[in-house]
């Protein structure tokens, strides 16, 4: 594996904290696809694996950093075929934006109409690779959480959606039209949000809104609020981590999983 294959680093994310997790690829096939409309993918599954459950995983606003082929791979050795699309690079990278504000304005280029076709191309190239398309999941970590539930209601065909402290709602533009809390209604495929309750940019009282909407349309979903955890808990490699949380959290989305024929 080529070091661009192995990882790209943290750019503006900022740099790595001493607890940020390495997961080698020993046994693991991993590495960098280009996706039929030319988005870069990385995807991560057991070397030899065939018939394997896909996980999507819909990357923060930093990028394909390192931590998201990271958590490709550690989702890889747990059995599944990983991949992680890069859909914000068509509008810019934001490994290389010079600050936060940089970086949010790539974001707000990006049509959601084309991430979803992109999260398309994603599953088609695990399929194609020999993966099981009846056994297929998303999840997705801030902007991505975001894109998780979009997707899920996108894909009815999904077994599964796990989205991670996604924002629910925000300004509408042309090209970002609707938000999570704005398909709730819609949503058919078994969801299960995992949210800070310390998380100012997703008040506890839309939390609350959209588990009523969602009760309200009889969806297959419940969102988790751990109190005292903030925004972007999960991510090992920043300030925000939270160990205890973010290990509760990956143990109950794996028994999602499993409780809903993924895994």
């Amino acid at each position: 594996m080529t070091q661009d294959e192995e990882g790209k680093g943290f750019a503006a994310a900022g740099p790595a904290s001493s607890h940020a997790i390495h997961t080698d690829s020993m046994g693991l096939e991993a590495g960098l696809a280009t996706l039929p409309g030319g988005a870069p993918a990385y995807y991560a599954k057991v070397d030899g694996g065939e018939n394997l459950p896909v996980l999507l995983i819909a990357e923060e606003i930093f990028g394909l950093h390192e931590h998201i082929r990271d958590v490709a791979r550690r989702f890889a050795k747990l059995g599944f075929f990983a991949v992680a699309p890069d859909y914000l690079i068509p509008y810019g990278d934001p490994m290389g934006a010079p600050d936060i504000d940089a970086i949010r304005a790539i974001v707000a280029k990006v049509p959601d109409s084309e991430t979803m076709r992109v999260f398309d191309e994603a599953l088609a190239f695990a399929v194609s690779r020999g993966a099981d398309p009846t056994r297929a999941a998303v999840t997705g970590f801030c902007w991505g959480g975001r894109i998780a539930w979009l997707y899920a209601a996108h894909n009815t065909s999904l077994a599964a959606c796990v989205p991670w402290y996604g924002r629910l709602d925000g300004p509408r533009t042309a090209e970002q039209p609707r938000w999570p809390i704005d398909i709730a209604a819609e949503l058919r495929v078994p969801t299960l949000g995992l949210y800070g309750g310390d998380d100012p940019s997703i008040p506890r009282d839309l939390i609350a809104q959209m588990q009523e909407k969602l009760a309200e349309a009889g969806a297959s979903a419940d969102i988790i609020v751990y109190d005292d955890a903030p925004h972007g808990f999960f991510a090992d490699y920043r300030p925000s981590y939270r160990a205890q949380e973010a290990r509760d959290a990956l143990g109950r989305m794996i028994a999602f999983f499993r409780a809903h024929g993924v895994i």
